[in-house]
């Protein structure tokens, strides 16, 4: 009896630390850029960004009160397209640039939502730009070595988490130049 239990005991111990090791291989595993905690638009929750890993991310500081927000129609047509082949919109409201956010996080995601019918993943409110950047936005200008010049910069990352390219807000979504860059990395 004594040998059944050492040997349940043994097994036990050895599944337990399997699946350990497996569960922190998949956290290492993780692109730096993505290993991010940031609160949800609207919420006190808060996302892990590597819940993202192994997908193509375009991060878009967006913006409801800017000269580009009608920009929303074609992200979230972007995303509808591509979101079954790995590939993810991430959007952060900011006010950094002329306050060209709402205030209240409640506005945002109504006016996204009700407007534009935006279900890519949208992030707090946050700077995007200087020393108050949210983390991953620091990260890209750090990777990437520029800021977002205006909203609704666009950033594309790959897979593997790295920044590889960049586009203006006067690049749409949908322009050829940015689905013959995604295309390439999906």
């Amino acid at each position: 009896m004594k040998l059944i239990n050492i040997v349940s005991l043994s097994l036990v111990l050895f599944f337990t630390s399997l699946s350990f090791s497996i569960g922190k291989e998949n956290l290492s595993s993780c692109p730096s850029i993505l290993d991010h905690e940031l609160r949800i638009l609207d919420s006190n929750k808060t996302e892990n960004l590597c819940k993202y890993k192994d997908k193509v991310v375009l991060a878009v500081n967006v913006a409801s009160r800017c000269g580009f927000t009608y920009q929303y129609e074609s992200l979230q047509a972007l995303f509808k397209n591509y979101e079954k082949d790995d590939f993810v919109i991430l959007g952060f409201p900011s006010r950094d640039f002329m306050f060209q956010e709402y205030s209240d996080e409640g506005d945002v995601k109504e006016f996204c939502s009700t407007n534009y019918g935006v279900s890519f993943p949208l992030f707090a409110t946050s700077s995007v730009t200087g020393n108050k950047a949210n983390p991953f936005y620091k990260q890209i200008s750090k990777e990437f070595g520029s800021e977002p010049a205006w909203n609704f910069t666009k950033y594309l990352i790959s897979k593997k988490g790295k920044v590889v390219n960049t586009f203006s807000s006067k690049v749409e979504p949908n322009s050829p130049e940015v689905i013959k860059k995604l295309e390439s990395l999906l």
